[in-house]
C-alpha cells in the first residue's frame, strides 16, 4: 500500500472569484468569506482538511483579497479573549475562549495567502503559487463548498491509482422538485432528488507534473483544456463520493447551510 504522511501536503483553495451568483453576500466581501454560523465558509472547508491531519494551505488570493489576509493576520486576537495591559504597552495576552464556535481560535494552521490577480483564471491562479508547492502529492479545492469527504481515503485512493489527478465526483441534489407520470397521472413525486450522474466536487488531488499541463495563460481554466488532456491522456481518476456535499454558490445554498448548521446538523462538522 502506498503511503504518505499527510501533515506534509499543501492544500491549495481558490478564493479569488466574485461570486456574482451570489451578490447579496459578495458585494463587500470574497466569496469564501461568507459564514456559515459565525465563521467563514473557507474556515470550515480548512478545518475539514485539518480532520485527516493536513494543515498546511495555500490560498489563491483574488477579489478583495486583503480581507481574507487581514483575517488571517488577526485571527488569534478576533477568537480569543485578550487582555490589553494599557499603561505598559505589552502585547495583548490572548485566552482560551470556552464559547468558540467550533474550536475558532485555537489552529496549528500554516498559512501562504498568495495574490494571483483579480480576473485570473482558474487554472492560471494553480500556476502562480507553484513555488508553494513543494512535494510530489497536493491537494486541491474551491473555498466555496462543503462535504463530508474522507480526505484521508480520497488521497489514499488517488496514490493507489497512480494517475496525475485525481477528482471527487459527487451526485448533485436538484433544485426542483421531479416527477415520474404516467399520461395525465403523477406516479411519483421526489421533492428533491439526487441526479444520477456525476459531475465534480472539487476536492482534488494531484502530483506535482499537473503543472505541466498549465500553460501561462492568465485567462486559463483549469476545468477546461488542463482537465480535458488529462482525462485524453488516461491521467484523471474519479473518486465517487456518495456522502453529503453541498456548494455555497447562490442566495439558498447559504440559507440552507447555515440552516444545517444552527440545527447542528451539519454533516461536513467532522472535527
Amino acid at each position: 500500500m502506498v503511503t504518505v504522511d499527510l501533515s506534509t501536503i499543501p492544500v491549495v483553495i481558490l478564493c479569488g472569484g466574485q461570486g456574482t451568483r451570489l451578490r447579496e453576500e459578495t458585494e463587500y466581501r470574497p466569496k469564501p468569506m461568507v459564514e456559515i454560523g459565525s465563521q467563514p465558509v473557507l474556515w470550515h472547508i480548512m478545518k475539514i482538511y485539518r480532520r485527516y491531519d493536513l494543515r498546511r494551505f495555500v490560498l489563491c488570493l483574488g477579489y478583495k483579497g486583503w480581507m481574507i489576509k487581514q483575517y488571517f493576520l488577526r485571527y488569534r486576537e478576533m477568537h480569543q479573549d485578550l487582555t490589553v495591559s494599557m499603561a505598559s504597552g505589552e502585547p495583548p495576552r490572548l485566552h482560551p475562549r470556552s464559547d468558540a464556535d467550533g474550536d475558532a481560535g485555537d489552529e496549528d494552521w500554516e498559512v501562504t495567502l498568495a495574490e494571483t490577480g483579480a480576473d485570473s483564471g482558474t487554472g492560471a491562479r494553480l500556476r502562480m503559487v507553484r513555488r508553494y508547492v513543494d512535494t510530489p502529492t497536493f491537494c486541491f479545492t474551491y473555498g466555496d463548498a462543503v462535504g463530508k469527504v474522507d480526505i484521508a481515503a480520497l488521497v489514499r485512493f488517488h496514490l493507489e491509482q497512480g494517475r496525475l489527478a485525481t477528482v471527487t465526483g459527487v451526485h448533485p441534489t436538484s433544485r426542483y422538485g421531479e416527477m415520474r407520470v404516467d399520461g395525465p397521472r403523477v406516479v411519483e413525486f421526489n421533492e428533491k432528488p439526487t441526479a444520477e450522474g456525476v459531475v465534480s466536487g472539487g476536492f482534488f488531488v494531484f502530483q506535482r507534473e499537473v503543472f505541466d499541463f498549465l500553460p501561462e495563460d492568465r485567462a486559463l481554466f483549469f476545468e477546461h483544456e488542463p482537465m480535458r488532456r488529462l482525462a485524453r491522456e488516461g491521467q484523471l481518476s474519479v473518486y465517487l463520493h456518495e456522502d453529503f456535499w453541498h456548494p455555497m454558490d447562490t442566495y439558498r445554498d447559504y440559507l440552507h447551510l447555515n440552516e444545517l448548521w444552527q440545527r447542528r446538523e451539519a454533516p461536513w462538522k467532522v472535527w
